[in-house]
C-alpha cells in the first residue's frame, strides 16, 4: 500500500512539473517600445537636427494578424512625459503563439493641437512590421522602434495626387 501511495505522489509531482513548464512557456511576453516626438518645421534647421521634443499622451497601437489576415490581437499605449511607450504583448493568445512578423505598430493620435499631424518618418503613419528583436533574454523579447514623429499643421505636405 505504501508503494502505491509513493507512485501516486511521484506521478502527481511529475505531472505538476510538466504543467508548470507549459504555463511558463505560455507566459512569455513580447515588449514593443519606442519614442514619439514632435518635429516642428517652423523652428528651423536646429529642430530637425536635434530630433524634436517628446510628446506626452500620444497613442501608439499594435495590431497582430494570423495567416489568414484576421486580427487576433490589438493593444495600445500612451506615451509618458519622455515620449516613450512600451506595449506588453503576451506571446500566446487563446493558446496559439503570435507571429511577431505579422504584427504592425503605428501612430494613432497626438493630444497636442500644435503637433498632431501624422508623419511617415520611421513608418509611424503606415505602420512598422516587427522584424528583428532588439533584445532576447530568457522568456522576454523586446522590439525597439522609431522614433515616430508628429508634426505641426503648417509643416504638412500638400497632397499633389489630386
Amino acid at each position: 500500500m505504501g508503494g502505491v501511495v509513493l507512485v501516486i505522489i511521484a506521478a502527481s509531482l511529475l505531472m505538476g512539473c510538466t504543467n508548470l513548464g507549459v504555463a511558463q512557456k505560455e507566459s512569455g511576453v513580447m515588449h514593443v517600445g519606442g519614442k514619439v516626438l514632435c518635429q516642428d518645421c517652423t523652428q528651423g534647421w536646429h529642430e530637425w537636427v536635434h530630433g524634436g521634443k517628446p510628446i506626452k499622451g500620444c497613442k501608439v497601437s499594435i495590431t497582430c494578424m494570423d495567416e489568414r489576415s484576421r486580427v487576433v490581437y490589438y493593444a495600445s499605449d500612451l506615451t509618458d512625459e519622455l515620449g516613450q511607450f512600451d506595449i506588453a504583448v503576451n506571446k500566446y493568445v487563446h493558446g496559439k503563439e503570435l507571429k511577431a512578423k505579422l504584427c504592425s505598430v503605428r501612430l494613432v493620435s497626438s493630444p497636442e493641437p500644435t503637433c498632431n499631424i501624422l508623419t511617415n518618418f520611421a513608418g509611424g503613419r503606415r505602420g512598422v512590421k516587427l522584424n528583428q528583436p532588439t533584445l532576447v533574454y530568457r522568456d522576454v523579447i523586446k522590439y525597439m522602434l522609431g522614433p515616430f514623429y508628429f508634426t505641426n499643421p503648417l509643416c504638412e505636405e500638400p497632397n499633389t495626387n489630386e
